[in-house]
């Protein structure tokens, strides 16, 4: 009675909605939860939408996963504390703050675009006459707007992204797709020197996915990575299939996540501005994460398993029904520009000189 007394005061100095589950039920509901009309003595697995699988195996680290609560579906963190496991909802909040984001980042979109058309004409006529020092302050002017238009489209797609909107559906076979990416990705690290190593599965995985969702989420995957590995450091990713799910891990060799973090890092971008680690970035990278996985029916663990720093793994089901393909006869635009996707996306991580004009062009 002690400890639950203790662990519900707790709760109710959480802002963020939130419940506590022993033994496969909720056991305590906080204030901000209610309004989900969650009740003591509900089966958890009665509100789980995503990860029931990934839940039950859970040990260690912070899972994504998407409950539905009073008619909704949102998403919610996972920690398993001492003797109970602590689910933390998504707030409304968050998607105000996102369009916030969307709303800046379609103001600052225009005139980036225009800077870099008059750079693309610009820089290779310039560059032709001009000397290493002055080649090498064109090659940083191109990264700082690659850097720029990473930004704003990951402040944009954030919001888009989490509205729930149909996806893209159409079959691929997944096992192409991520051997495609991560070929270019350790292409262009070795020029950061960081080794990527990637096991892929051995045979075809055909499933319906949204190809731009699951390239956004590897990239902001490996570029975490990359920032938390050391120079010379050594990156491995995986693609393994249990049954009718597939699993994508990318482990670095870093020191880790804080542990006082981990239970904040699925909402990163909601942080108070202030002093620390500015690997971290604006936060936006994990939301493009668990959007693409929520979308394929996944979810999103970060943990520390031995060996490694911080290893991410996120999963996403096999779906195989034609009838749920989404076809769009609207044109969809390119979110960066027809320009190479492996370069924007690496612009934080890749060194200055990656990005000459006669490389980019």
């Amino acid at each position: 009675m002690e400890r639950m007394e203790s662990t519900s005061g707790l709760l109710n100095l959480m802002i963020q909605p939130a419940f506590t589950v022993k033994n496969g039920t909720v056991e305590l509901v906080n204030e901000a939860a209610r309004k989900y009309l969650i009740e003591p003595g509900t089966a958890v697995s009665d509100l789980l939408r995503t990860g029931e699988i990934e839940y039950r195996d859970l040990e260690e680290g912070c899972l994504y996963l998407t409950v539905l609560v009073a008619g909704i579906q949102c998403g919610a963190s996972v920690r398993r504390m001492e003797d109970f496991d602590l689910f933390t909802l998504e707030q409304e909040d968050d998607r105000s703050e996102l369009q916030a984001m969307a709303l800046a980042a379609q103001e600052l979109r225009s005139p980036l675009s225009n800077v870099m058309t008059v750079a693309d004409q610009l820089f290779p006529v310039t560059d032709e006459e001009s000397d290493p020092a002055v080649k090498d302050q064109i090659s940083k002017i191109n990264r700082g707007l690659f850097q720029m238009l990473r930004i704003i489209s990951n402040m944009s797609d954030a919001y888009r992204y989490s509205q729930q909107l149909e996806p893209r559906l159409s079959m691929h076979n997944i096992t192409e797709v991520v051997a495609e990416i991560f070929e270019q990705a350790a292409t262009l690290l070795r020029h950061g020197n960081i080794e990527l190593e990637f096991t892929n599965l051995n045979q075809p995985a055909f499933s319906l996915a949204d190809k731009e969702k699951l390239e956004r989420a590897i990239f902001n995957m490996l570029s975490n990575a990359v920032k938390f590995s050391n120079k010379g450091g050594h990156i491995r990713a995986g693609l393994t299939r249990r049954n009718n799910m597939l699993y994508l891990s990318v482990e670095d060799c870093g020191a880790g996540i804080n542990p006082e973090l981990q239970g904040d890092v699925h909402a990163r971008f909601r942080r108070q501005p202030r002093l620390e680690d500015s690997r971290f970035g604006i936060g936006l990278g994990i939301v493009l994460i668990r959007s693409a996985a929520a979308t394929h029916g996944g979810t999103v663990l970060i943990d520390h398993p031995d060996g490694c720093g911080t290893r991410i793994t996120m999963s996403m089901a096999i779906q195989q029904n034609d009838e749920t393909v989404v076809r769009s006869s609207g044109l969809q635009v390119d979110y960066a520009g027809e320009r190479n996707h492996c370069l924007i996306e690496f612009s934080e991580v890749l060194p200055a000189f990656v990005y000459e004009s006669d490389k980019i062009n």
